[in-house]
């Protein structure tokens, strides 16, 4: 199959590779040099990733047949749309079906119209003044998000990173002045719990869970520091998480079920991965977000793991048939990103930074470049996450040392990685709230 895909971070490179080892010839585009992405392609454009012009004048070029999509910033903007219109075929979602994404507001009317479970009460404001004379009176803690599109990076939560009224009101006036997200607001009741990642593999009819994942947001150890798009994650061999059990994940897909059946009742069905971010509480998991695309970096865990072609998954999920079910690994993962100094506040970028592919895979790890750029043969940190390294185990606790063994052969004097992600502690602590939580 001749397939473009788009986007130059560690979760496109993660795709690449899956789409590699299925002998995919890639034709890949991409605002950055990412140099995982280039060695395993026919040809390279380098542009803005929703440069449309560019990217079907590409396309059409070399007589790709199908297309894949990173980020969500291209859907958007339409890209599957323009792709599909020169005969392409998708395995991601048009700018109808991904706005899934693309709008909170959407995404909590349309659950809230075809009555799917997991839904939390919200209330969205076109204004600053209605949006803070509701958080005045709302009886219970919030989460304060902008309607669209900010990285990962947009939401605040009261009693996390809003300590209290004033704080929540400076939040919203500027997301407001900044046009932060579209400059609408969608505010939230906040669920108490574990935040866990269910992604899936649809053709707008059938859906094809993924291995649970866990995603850190937080910046340093502890689980402390701002909000960013994702440290690092882990998953475990049995698919589950150490605090999630059967029933649970079974709820979680079928609200994701729910919301595919629900956009084609809507017209605009919804082929590609699917990401539910969910936090499980007293009452079950809850729905957080909905995401258009595979999770980052929750991408490099599943594709890691995955035994089954992704060529063909790709296939059907553009409406292709598909030959045999898909299978992942019984194995444990641990990612954990080797970030610029300063990410979630003020990234210092432009350092050269160099790893040790071969002693990374012996380690029992494999490495995913990010947020880097190639300048005068050096391999240069960008402003988001440059690498990241995902360890692989028979355990959690197995994936995890392998994981800080590899870190090792990475080298830069300024980059920082989240230690603790993946460890027996950070993870007895998930399972202690969540006992907590259901009052056990």
């Amino acid at each position: 199959m001749k397939i473009i895909t788009i986007g130059g971070g560690a979760r496109e490179h993660a795709a690449v590779e899956a789409l590699a080892r299925s002998g995919a010839e890639i034709y890949a585009v991409m605002k950055n040099v990412n140099p995982g992405i280039q060695s395993k392609a026919a040809k390279v454009l380098i542009c803005d990733e929703d440069d449309i012009d560019k990217i079907c004048d590409f396309a059409i070029e070399n007589f790709v047949e199908y297309a894949f999509v990173g980020p969500e910033a291209p859907l958007s903007k339409g890209v599957v749309n323009a792709l599909q219109d020169v005969g392409i075929k998708c395995a991601s979602p048009t700018a109808e079906a991904a706005r899934i994404e693309t709008s909170k507001t959407f995404m909590r009317e349309l659950v809230t119209k075809y009555k799917i479970a997991g839904n939390l009460r919200y209330n969205s404001f076109d204004t600053a003044a209605e949006a803070i004379a509701f958080v005045k009176t709302v009886p219970y803690k919030v989460a304060v998000k902008p309607v669209g599109l900010t990285g990962g990076k947009g939401v605040k939560v009261q009693g996390d990173q809003l300590t209290n009224l004033d704080e929540t009101i400076e939040y919203i006036n500027e997301i407001f002045e900044g046009h932060v997200g579209g400059g609408k607001v969608i505010i939230e009741e906040k669920a108490e719990g574990e935040e866990f990642t269910q992604m899936v593999f649809t053709n707008g009819e059938d859906v094809i869970p993924m291995p649970l994942v866990q995603d850190h947001k937080r910046a340093y150890e502890g689980d402390t520091g701002p909000n960013t798009g994702g440290m690092g994650s882990y998953s475990d061999s049995n698919h589950l998480l150490p605090f999630v059990t059967e029933e649970d994940r079974a709820a979680a897909i079928s609200i994701v079920k729910d919301i595919v059946a629900a956009l084609a009742k809507e017209g605009c069905t919804y082929r590609g991965t699917m990401y539910g971010q969910f936090m499980l509480t007293a009452d079950g998991p809850k729905i957080i977000e909905i995401n258009a695309r595979f999770g980052d970096p929750e991408a490099m865990n599943v594709l890691t793991a995955l035994v089954s072609d992704f060529g063909e998954i790709v296939k059907w999920e553009a409406g292709g048939k598909l030959k045999d079910e898909v299978r992942f690994a019984n194995k444990a993962t641990v990612c954990k990103y080797v970030v610029p100094r300063g990410y979630g506040v003020k990234s210092e970028p432009g350092h050269t930074i160099s790893l040790n592919l071969d002693s990374i895979e012996n380690s029992g790890a494999v490495a995913y470049f990010g947020s880097v750029d190639m300048k005068e043969n050096r391999l240069i940190t960008g402003t988001s996450r440059s690498i990241g390294i995902v360890g692989i185990g028979e355990t959690i606790e197995e994936a995890e040392q392998h994981c800080e063994k590899a870190l090792t052969y990475v080298n830069c004097d300024a980059i920082y990685v989240r230690h603790d992600i993946g460890t027996k502690a950070l993870i007895q602590k998930r399972i202690d709230h969540m006992k907590q939580i259901r009052g056990q």
